[in-house]
């Protein structure tokens, strides 16, 4: 009898409430251009149908965990420590992977197997009925690197990774940094490890109202500048301050105006995925007169897309170092 292949990759789906849009993820799984690959769903503590339903579907490559509720940061860290291949493929339970997906990620990997982390570039979905590209950072392993040295964090869509799990492990997992556990990852690996992007679009990304960006989008923004705070407080080798005590310095670098304009974008792809017609005209309308320099900006990275990243300047930081490192400050 011939050896059984070894298989180098899973896909790890946390699930928590995941109807209706469950079954089509697992559906754009099993249709993959390739088989090699196993999948690991763990279900969070779910109360509707999610769990039943992974029980109905009959294919060997599907290996179920149910827990209780402990949130997506502690489940993403059981995945990592469940999995027995080499490499872990995020999925989230309601976006779709393009039949090519795993084929290209099996690609690269055998390319550049000492690598870290690999993410692809993910578009909104439905497709027909949702506008534009999510904003991801491009560029070599080195340029990413220096991006993250300059102290700006890198913009990468969370389900488009495939993870080296031992890496992953020795970078310390995912930390409990509300909602934004993602991004605190990111630099971390980026100084570690070879973190390569691959620029075509993989991955559908869905936007609804019940995600947890959705839920929690202002308090994921505030803690994308304290993420890049403790980025930038490791760079200097300075102690960081608890969340708490930063909060207020953090809000006055918060761009209130930009994020506003964030959030009727994000509702305009929401509506025209629902058909929601007019509420996607009023939601362009508002976002365009809250700040015509954010959606221009938008606008300018889906047509000549740059440099980009997630955050602020840097040197906002470091302007206000008495307040943000006050046990340093007699040093400067």
């Amino acid at each position: 009898m011939p050896p059984s292949k070894v298989v180098p990759l899973t896909i790890g789906i946390p699930v928590y409430n995941a109807m209706p849009f469950l079954p089509a993820t697992v559906d754009s799984l099993l249709a993959q251009t390739v088989r090699e690959f196993e999948i690991l769903a763990i279900v969070d503590g779910a109360t509707d149908d999610s769990l039943s339903y992974l029980r109905s579907i009959h294919d060997s490559r599907l290996r179920i965990v149910a827990q209780r509720n402990v949130g997506l940061t502690a489940t993403l860290n059981r995945m990592l420590c469940e999995v027995s291949t080499p490499w872990l493929v995020r999925q989230d339970a309601d976006d779709i992977s393009y039949p090519n997906r795993i084929e290209r990620l099996l690609e690269h990997i055998s390319r550049y197997p000492n690598a870290g982390m690999f993410y692809s570039l993910a578009e909104y979905y439905p497709r027909d009925s949702s506008l534009g590209l999510f904003r991801s950072t491009r560029g070599t392993p080195k340029e990413l690197r220096t991006l993250v040295q300059s102290g700006r964090l890198l913009s990468i869509c969370h389900p488009s990774v495939v993870l080296n799990v031992d890496k992953t492990l020795a970078a310390g997992g995912y930390r409990p940094n509300m909602h934004v556990e993602d991004a605190d990852l990111w630099w971390r690996m980026a100084l570690s490890h070879e973190i390569h992007c691959i620029p075509e679009v993989l991955l559908g990304f869905r936007q609804n109202t019940s995600s947890v960006s959705s839920r929690n989008l202002e308090q994921q923004m505030l803690n994308v500048l304290y993420i890049q705070y403790l980025l930038i407080s490791s760079l200097e080798k300075r102690d960081a301050e608890p969340f708490d005590k930063v909060a207020p310095h953090l809000e006055e670098l918060f761009p209130r105006r930009g994020f506003r304009a964030k959030v009727h974008l994000r509702n305009l792809n929401i509506a025209l995925a629902e058909k929601k017609y007019a509420k996607a005209c009023s939601s362009f309308f508002k976002a365009v007169s809250i700040s015509p320099s954010y959606f221009f900006g938008r606008l300018r990275d889906e047509l000549l897309p740059g440099v980009i990243t997630n955050g602020v300047d840097p040197k906002l930081f470091r302007q206000r170092r008495d307040q943000f490192w006050p046990k340093a400050a007699g040093s400067y």
